[in-house]
């Protein structure tokens, strides 16, 4: 199952501070409730700029304009500056929740997991459960510092 900012109808940042701490309660209060042990992990990853800096570099070669030229050329030089220097990223989380194996498990687990979203969608974060292949990126992102993820 995967949790995350990217899904806020806006971005947790900008809630108020007494918001957040209102969220926050609400969301403890959801999940005091899980009897069972389950994992919560963060993980960060560079953001892809690409599309961004592909759509400034088109409207520069568009545009006639001298002012928006420089306004895009600067940006461009900037926001790949941000991708050098790792500052944009973003986080991703997740919640792992298992059990041991046995005949006809996965449907119990899947309500356990759905029912586990819907303590994070009382406080309007989007959660999935993710699939094999989400998995297998995962365990890829966290194990081998070789591996890309593309999306």
């Amino acid at each position: 199952m995967t949790a995350g900012n990217s899904h806020f109808a806006l971005p947790f940042t900008l809630f108020s501070d007494s918001e957040k701490e209102q969220i926050s309660k609400v969301l403890t209060a959801e999940l005091s409730s899980v009897q069972k042990p389950f994992k919560f992990l963060a993980v960060s990853r560079p953001v892809d700029i690409t599309p961004l800096v592909n759509e400034y570099q088109s409207l520069l070669s568009e545009t006639t304009d001298q002012k928006q030229k420089e306004l895009l050329r600067n940006e461009i030089m900037e926001i790949s500056n941000f991708a050098t220097s790792g500052e944009v990223i973003e986080r991703n989380f997740f919640i792992m929740l298992w059990s041991r194996y046995r005949e006809g498990i996965e449907p119990e687990l899947i309500k356990e997991c759905k029912e586990m979203i819907q303590k994070f969608e009382s406080v309007n974060i989007h959660c999935d459960i993710i699939k094999e292949r989400e998995i297998t990126r995962l365990c890829n992102s966290i194990n081998n510092p070789a591996y890309i993820y593309y999306e």
